[in-house]
């Protein structure tokens, strides 16, 4: 049997790594809101019991809607979408006792025009 030849290893050859190129800074755009949301609308005698009477765009509606449902505690404490209607939020969700935080935009927005 023949014996094999192990081939001489090279010297690997040095190659000088380049820095990495650094990316262009993008410049940060301030988001514009969205005008139909931004657009206020007048709440009914229903809604302002929770929101106040003054016209007013549709984000604030809903952070004045969470805010009372947070300070009166009506999440539910097992499924936290589901909210527990008291006396002005049954009159809002058309007499539901409670109903999902995804309903709940559906029923708060016949009550704004």
């Amino acid at each position: 049997m023949a014996a094999k030849k192990k081939a001489a290893k090279k010297p690997a050859k040095k190659v000088a790594k380049k820095a990495p190129a650094k990316k262009a800074a993008k410049k940060k755009t301030a988001r514009k809101p969205n005008a139909a949301f931004m657009k206020p609308v007048q709440p009914d005698a229903i809604l302002a019991a929770v929101v106040g009477d003054k016209p007013q765009p549709r984000t604030e509606i809903m952070k004045k809607t969470w805010a009372y449902i947070k300070k009166n505690a009506l999440q539910d404490k097992k499924n936290k979408r589901q909210i527990n209607a008291d006396d002005k939020l049954k009159a809002l969700f058309g007499g539901k006792a409670n109903v999902t935080m995804f309903e709940m935009t559906k029923y708060i927005f016949k009550h704004a025009k």
